[in-house]
This record gives C-alpha cells, sequence and structure tokens, in this order.
C-alpha cells in the first residue's frame, strides 16, 4: 500500500503543478478567464498566506507546520498498515495536496491560486481542493470506519 500511496502522490503533485504551470503561462497574463459566466472563473492570485488568506507573508512558519504534517503522515504510512480505502485515499489526497502547496512556498515564495466560484469567495488551486476533499475524508473515516489502521508487526514480534 505505501508504494501505491507514493506514485497516488506523484500523480497528484504533478497534476497540480501542472494547472499552475497554465495558470502562470496563460491566466496571469490575462488575469481572469471566464470559464462559465457568472458561475465559474480562472482567476489569477499569488496566496503568500494560508486558506482565505489569512497569515500573509509567514511562509516559513507554513513550510515547518506542513513538514511537521508530513512527518506524522509517513509516520503512519510506514509504521502502520492501513486498512481502511477511505483513510487511506485521506492521508494520499491530503499529503499531495500538501506537497502540491509546499513546492509553491519554497521556489516562488507564494501559492499559486486560480479557481474561483462565484458563490466562494477565495481562489483557490487544485493541491487545496484536494486537501480539502482528503481532510474531509480522514473525519468520515475516523468517525464512521471501525478498522483503519493496524500497527505493523516487527520481526521480533513476529518471532513470539
Amino acid at each position: 500500500m505505501t508504494i501505491l500511496a507514493i506514485i497516488i502522490g506523484i500523480v497528484l503533485v504533478a497534476a497540480d503543478q501542472l494547472t499552475k504551470l497554465y495558470a502562470l503561462n496563460v491566466i496571469k497574463p490575462k488575469g481572469t478567464i471566464t470559464v462559465i459566466d457568472n458561475f465559474y472563473y480562472f482567476t489569477y492570485v499569488e496566496n503568500r498566506g494560508a486558506a482565505f488568506g489569512i497569515m500573509q507573508n509567514k511562509q516559513w512558519f507554513f513550510i515547518i507546520v506542513t513538514l511537521l504534517i508530513f512527518a506524522a503522515f509517513g509516520y503512519i504510512l510506514f509504521k502502520y498498515k492501513i486498512e481502511g480505502k477511505l483513510f487511506f485515499a485521506a492521508v494520499v489526497l491530503i499529503f499531495g495536496g500538501g506537497v502540491g502547496n509546499l513546492i509553491d512556498r519554497i521556489f516562488r515564495g507564494y501559492v499559486v491560486d486560480f479557481l474561483q466560484f462565484s458563490f466562494f469567495s477565495p481562489v483557490c488551486n487544485v493541491a487545496d481542493y484536494f486537501i480539502t476533499v482528503g481532510a474531509v475524508l480522514l473525519v468520515i473515516s475516523v468517525l464512521f470506519c471501525k478498522k483503519n489502521i493496524a500497527r505493523r508487526e516487527s520481526a521480533e514480534e513476529k518471532a513470539e
């Protein structure tokens, strides 16, 4: 399962980064592109904060927090056997989205946002939606699924 998580994570990061390249090369020069009038737009924004633009210009804080979250999820993926598919999907989505935004923070100093709905004012990106969907799935998994993870047995424990 761990190898599958890594492969899916790489695909998610690639999808996020490719869409951000599109935003940088096509949307940024135009500012806003109407996709569905009065509903959905591509609007280029350089987000130097967190969700909804809070905590502007605290890049090092976000990088450190993201790395701590990655360490926790990495520990879970390698130390425990993931039993629940919903839990697995949640962790992979959060991890993939987090890596996508971390790449932006480290190499650009801001996160590229470009997805805007008329009924939801913040402009987001693909990674943000991966993280949001992953967080919702994680909550559902923890609250409603009885068997999510089991501790991996070490060679010594198996011998006993």
